[in-house]
């Protein structure tokens, strides 16, 4: 999404850095500035990475700086040491700003992970993109604000996608919705539903549906994730329509937690086994040692089946489960449908976002859209209304709770 010239200014950057000083905007004019909103347990923002770290080394010595804008939707992802191992992890030497108490996030009216705004030279927003997607058009516009500033820049040929599935011509099969496993927004099939805040004894019988979770065994039901709370078995049940699936797991135990995989009633084999999984006595699990997105299962290919989370200690907590599409080259079946947390891939789908949603959040930004400029952008002033996160305000953040594990 293109911005005229010299309508919005960009608002100033906060205060908790890695990898770099303190940065701000009146002290980059004269660069081109990407601000990158993420978070280290969102597999969209995770996928956007390779590029992001690309146009770091690309450019940062032809006047692109770089800031990684870390917004978590989890509160263990708003510890400094955890976020410092995720930089780590993903290998992000670009300057990381820490923005724990959204306050970046509102100041920009942002909605969505992962998103990335260009600022020109003079400090004004010129380009917004919501999701995966669009490489080579932000990609473009960095090259046309490097330009901006020096017309007789030498800056290389655009790069090469980083995946075959990024190619132009290439679209996702839907999958299944991501599923919410706390009460507050979860989808349990469950036929008693939640047992809010308290440990109970679940149980579930016949068929299992897509879009819903089930679970068996002593669970405790919190608003924003569900937690094992006995050594007795527990079990998560899914079926899924997808490639793949992501979870984020953390262990509210100083000492890791086993989750054993099944797939359609059997162990993982080591053709879909994941990096994350470990083999034992016939057995297929995953070891819970930090807070953080793991990935049981790729299938290489989409198609539907039954997972299976299974637990024997207690302190085990799930969180939401993002599935994730096959892409299949040249195929005609297109992808318009905008996700409200981590926006999946639009491949060909234009700016991320269906068109009145796209003009909304422009003018909550006070850039032009279908309406025309707003009062804020007519003023060149960036005083955004405030862009709220589903599931992510100050009072679900509030009902979470301290732990040792999140620090």
């Amino acid at each position: 999404m293109k911005v005229e010239k010299g309508t919005v200014r960009a608002p100033e950057i906060g205060r908790i850095w890695f990898n770099s000083p303190p940065l701000s905007m009146r002290h980059l004019r004269g660069r081109v500035v990407l601000v990158d909103f993420w978070d280290y347990t969102c597999v969209n923002c995770i996928r956007t990475l390779p590029y992001i770290k690309a146009w770091h080394e690309r450019y940062q010595d032809k006047g692109l700086t770089v800031i990684g804008v870390h917004t978590p939707e989890f509160l263990f992802a708003r510890y400094e040491s955890n976020v410092e191992r995720g930089i780590a992890e993903f290998g992000l030497t670009y300057p990381v700003v820490s923005d724990s108490n959204s306050e970046l996030w509102e100041a920009f009216a942002n909605r969505y992970w992962p998103t990335k705004y260009l600022i020109d030279g003079e400090g004004y927003l010129r380009y917004a993109h919501f999701g995966e997607g669009a490489y080579v058009e932000t990609e473009q516009t960095i090259q046309e604000l490097l330009r901006e500033i020096d017309p007789a820049i030498a800056l290389p040929p655009l790069m090469d996608p980083v995946r075959e599935t990024d190619r132009e011509g290439a679209v996702c099969y839907q999958p299944s919705a991501e599923l919410y496993l706390g009460h507050r927004r979860g989808r349990i099939g469950n036929e008693a539903g939640f047992a809010e805040d308290q440990a109970a004894q679940y149980s579930h019988s016949g068929d299992l549906k897509d879009g819903f979770f089930y679970a068996s065994g002593n669970w405790t039901a919190t608003g924003d994730h569900i937690e094992s709370a006995s050594d007795e078995e527990a079990r998560i049940t899914i079926r899924y329509s997808a490639a793949a699936v992501n979870l984020v797991m953390a262990s509210f135990n100083p000492q890791p937690r086993e989750v054993e995989i099944l797939q359609d009633g059997k162990p993982l084999n080591s053709s879909i086994a994941t990096p994350d999984v470990r083999f034992r006595d016939g057995r297929s699990y995953i070891q819970v040692v930090r807070p953080r997105m793991y990935s049981p299962v790729d299938n290489k290919s989409f198609g539907t089946h039954t997972l299976e989370l299974i637990t024997r200690q207690p302190e085990v907590a799930l969180f939401p489960s993002p599935l994730l599409a096959a892409s299949i080259r040249n195929s005609p079946r297109p992808r318009d449908e905008a996700r409200r947390r981590c926006v999946d891939c639009e491949r060909q789908q234009g700016p991320g976002l269906p068109e009145d949603q796209a003009s909304d959040h422009a003018s909550q930004m006070g850039v032009p859209g279908r309406q025309g400029r707003t009062k804020r952008a007519a003023r060149g002033r960036f005083t955004p209304r405030i862009g709220r996160r589903a599931g992510n305000t100050r009072a679900d953040r509030a009902a979470g709770r301290r732990h040792p594990a999140y620090i």
